[in-house]
């Protein structure tokens, strides 16, 4: 299975914070899926670092490569059919970032890991 990660429940994982549900624990436990963070999601860490409302142990750099590595999951980049999916949804979600998560889980097939209910309103797979 190939699966998106949300970028709160990347956090989550690797905080190992019991709001992950079971079922989303269950899928990031199993080896055989190809859990995959966009670069999108990164991006949004970074930037949240550098305004402060996020504190991370390390640079958002090293954060990420390192829980990319040490958990398994592989890197989503952004690919121009990723934004311009983005740009033509409907605007139940404001949040940019994780409109352009649906975007990529949409033009990928693949479902989003996810707690968002406004991200479930949309014509994509949510697993939580």
């Amino acid at each position: 299975m190939r699966a998106l990660l949300d970028t709160h429940a990347f956090l989550w994982w690797v905080l190992d914070d019991p709001k992950l549900s079971a079922e989303c624990r269950r899928i990031l436990d199993d080896g055989a899926n190809d859990v995959l963070l966009s670069a999108a999601s990164a991006y949004e860490l970074a930037y949240k670092a550098s305004l402060g409302r996020l504190t991370l142990p390390e640079s958002p750099d090293d954060y990420v490569r390192s829980r990319l590595a040490s958990n398994g999951l592989a890197a989503l980049a952004i690919e121009m059919g990723h934004a311009l999916r983005a740009a033509s949804l409907p605007l139940i979600h404001r949040d940019p970032f994780d409109r352009l998560l649906v975007a990529q889980a949409q033009v990928e097939a693949i479902p989003i890991i996810t707690a968002d209910p406004a991200i479930a309103q949309y014509d994509v797979e949510v697993i939580w």
